[in-house]
């Protein structure tokens, strides 16, 4: 019984800081470009874009579809790396264990 109460405590422990993480990932951002650099997406730790900058010179209306492309691709290249960040962060706290994906 003693090691049931022990896995209890330790599993509440890791609850806690799971929370703890989750919170610092809203404030955590990472940014992604395409284009060279001429569209760029800002992604917080909680999967939501947070900015979304766009070089004036590549805004031209004959060329709509390619600005759209290089949304796209900034947005989902911040994305993923949001979810990497998330991912070493909860590694950092579970030690690497093979829980299921949360997030």
């Amino acid at each position: 019984m003693k090691d049931l109460n022990n896995m209890l405590k330790q599993a509440q422990a890791l609850q806690q800081k799971m929370m703890e993480v989750q919170k610092e990932m809203e404030d955590k951002t990472v940014e992604a470009t395409s284009g060279g650099g001429m569209v760029t997406a800002v992604v917080n730790g909680k999967q939501r874009v947070v900015e979304l900058r766009i070089e004036k010179q590549i805004i031209d209306p004959n060329e709509a579809e390619m600005l759209q492309d290089l949304i796209v691709a900034a947005v989902n290249k911040g994305l993923e790396d949001a979810q990497n960040m998330m991912a070493e962060a909860v590694n950092k706290v579970t030690g690497n264990l093979n829980l299921p994906k949360i997030f």
